[in-house]
């Protein structure tokens, strides 16, 4: 080990954290810890190995140190957040880009990387003083594989490593045997919650920064507690992954794997999907019958030829508003279990039970919440109503509880071949329910590149509002959009045996203003996409794909749901409509430049053709095309 650190770190860690970290013998993680400890001066650090021992001081310490609580189910904890720390803080949250750098970043929230790096320091010296600090080693994807990852977390928060031993493959062993070229090579995070209040909750919110260096793989979070904030491996390691990626030649997406099964023919098909908020990836990922591989991030790479998946997480980090025994049978059934759950920023009842929004129970009237002692009818302090858990109350949970877990595909080294992909967006009136791509390059840029999500009346006070949302990904994409979606087709394009992809809405509404069909309804849809990639059903041309016939959806309406699927309602929800699919490109060129004023000239000239494409359609077959009408 270095000299230039060795005492501090002998004098704050236990021998036996002390011999932790000696044991790797990796100078880059040394100096990393070593930086730090001296820097934001925690009283203590505690090295973590991937025992069962040291899970459980972690568990033990976040109740010990009120960060979390036992609730009447003693395997389950409950945390709260501040009433002003329930999401993630966009704002707060920037890139720090060298200078000659800055202009090529577009729209990205970014900032001067000296201002950035003085400011971050500033804020957070000496941020950890009395407390005590932990180090922990994680895997992004199964460790010792071509996906892996390596990453380090350096917290003060024991809720938050609580939350890492959850939901990531702990991975001491790995950093043991790196080998001498590859030990610089994982990801940094540095993460402290702050000065906290009489609640245990981040005081300084002012002071909530999240900075994130993608050119050294570093991410500073201070002054918050939201796991969305303060979980280096969730959305922080995302966004350094899809960099990372970005110059490597394969892709970090925001998607789940699943495997849909025909029992009937013994297959097993796999398929990645990307879903904006709200437009149903969830209850995708987790359709009855079929199986689930990962519900959040994909890494997808070439190997041998193949396109390959796998999920980057062990767990589950959920919004629970809305989860109940009817809609998610499987996910609320573990709830109730007495197995390891951590809840967040939902109501403790005076019986000790976890309760949240659309849980589909009788709820209390009264206990404790983000907000603090909470009865029916409190207000805050600006007089709103304070609901008896947040919106955003989260579920940390790990996956392999799940009845339907494909174990074989969840800790695939090679993961998983990946043969269809869904895009899902949510609007009433444009996109059909399921319609097939007929390339890869056709399904990035008019499936994945136009993905919408539409606002109600209820949300925004404006009903139809589309908000832009390519591959349901904007969040995290951390380098230009031009440049991304390009990125997306090369990879594709690069592989021998490239999957399928497919557009999914399921909120189109009739005449009267109703959703056309049932939630269940998916199941249909799938199974048709499922289908066509076996080379199973016949379909009709559109001017932006191919979409199913009625007869086979028919049966797989009778086969999967023993519903009817009348005639009418099949050739509402397939009619092409010219107009608004022109309406949404011309949104999404509008997007694209002002995302990325350096978008290249093909992505628009592309969808140029497209829309003179159905301009022509428009004026030969009319502005609403029926199925079957359409000819090429």
């Amino acid at each position: 080990m270095s000299p230039k650190y060795e005492a501090l770190l002998r004098n704050i860690m236990s021998p036996d954290s002390f011999g932790k970290l000696a044991a790797l013998k990796n100078p880059w993680v040394t100096d990393f810890v070593g930086f730090f400890a001296e820097h934001c001066a925690p009283k203590s650090i505690y090295v973590c190995d991937d025992s069962e021992k040291d899970v459980q001081y972690v568990r033990d310490q976040a109740l010990a140190k009120g960060e979390e609580e036992r609730l009447a189910n003693p395997a389950q904890t409950i945390h709260w957040d501040g009433y002003c720390d329930q999401g993630r803080d966009k704002n707060g949250t920037r890139f720090m880009v060298y200078k000659e750098n800055l202009a090529d970043m577009g729209a990205l929230n970014t900032i001067e990387y000296e201002k950035g790096y003085a400011e971050i320091m500033d804020i957070s010296r000496g941020i950890m003083k009395g407390k005590d600090a932990i180090l922990q080693f994680f895997s992004e994807g199964p460790t010792e594989s071509p996906f892996t990852i390596p990453c380090v977390q350096f917290t003060d928060s024991w809720y938050v490593a609580h939350s890492e031993f959850i939901l990531y493959r702990s991975a001491y062993h790995h950093f043991l045997g790196m080998k001498e070229g590859e030990k610089s090579g994982f990801f940094r995070f540095i993460h402290s919650a702050g000065a906290l209040d009489e609640r245990n909750c981040t005081d300084n919110l002012d002071q909530r920064r999240i900075y994130m260096d993608t050119q050294n793989n570093i991410v500073y979070s201070m002054n918050n507690q939201y796991a969305g904030n303060s979980v280096g491996l969730k959305k922080h390691s995302m966004r350094l992954a899809i960099n990372k990626a970005g110059k490597e030649g394969w892709l970090c997406e925001h998607m789940f794997i699943m495997a849909a099964l025909d029992r009937e023919k013994g297959r097993k098909t796999y398929f990645c999907g990307a879903y904006p908020s709200a437009c149903g990836k969830t209850s995708t990922a987790m359709i009855p019958g079929e199986q689930i591989v990962g519900d959040d991030i994909a890494y997808f790479r070439n190997i041998g030829g193949e396109f390959r998946a796998v999920n980057v997480e062990f767990g589950m980090f959920g919004i629970i508003k809305d989860v109940n025994a009817k809609d998610d049978p499987l996910i609320f059934e573990n709830l109730m279990k007495n197995q390891e759950v951590i809840f967040s920023n939902v109501l403790r009842g005076p019986d000790g039970k976890p309760y949240w929004l659309g849980m589909g129970v009788k709820t209390p009237e009264e206990g404790r919440n983000h907000f603090g002692r909470w009865r029916k009818g409190i207000k805050d302090d600006k007089g709103k109503d304070v609901p008896l858990a947040h919106g955003n109350a989260r579920y940390t949970m790990r996956l392999d509880y799940l009845a339907n877990i494909d174990k074989e595909g969840f800790e695939a080294k090679n993961g998983v071949k990946v043969e269809g992909i869904l895009y899902g967006g949510r609007d009433s009136d444009t996109t059909v329910p399921v319609e097939e791509s007929p390339n890869w390059k056709d399904g990035i840029l008019l499936k994945a590149a136009t993905l919408e999500s539409e606002t109600t009346s209820a949300t925004l006070g404006a009903e139809g509002v589309r908000d832009a949302s390519p591959m349901a990904n904007m969040d995290f994409v951390s380098y230009p959009l031009g440049r991304y979606t390009l990125n997306n087709i090369a990879f594709g394009e690069s592989v021998k045996d490239c999957p399928k992809i497919f557009s999914n809405n399921y909120f189109m509404r009739g005449p009267d203003g109703n959703f056309m069909t049932s939630k269940l309804a998916k199941k249909v849809w799938l199974h048709w996409a499922e289908g066509r990639i076996h080379g199973e059903y016949d379909t009709y041309d559109t001017p932006t794909g191919k979409i199913p016939r009625y007869a086979d959806l028919k049966a797989l309406f009778k086969k999967h749901l023993n519903e009817e699927f009348s005639e009418a309602d099949y050739s509402y929800l397939f009619t092409f409509r010219c107009t608004k699919w022109i309406e949404k490109l011309e949104r999404t060129k509008a997007f694209y430049a002002k995302a990325d004023p350096n978008t290249p000239k093909e992505i628009f000239d592309y969808w140029d053709r497209a829309i003179t494409r159905i301009k022509a359609a428009r004026e030969r077959f009319g502005d609403e095309i029926k199925p079957g009408v359409y000819k090429i």
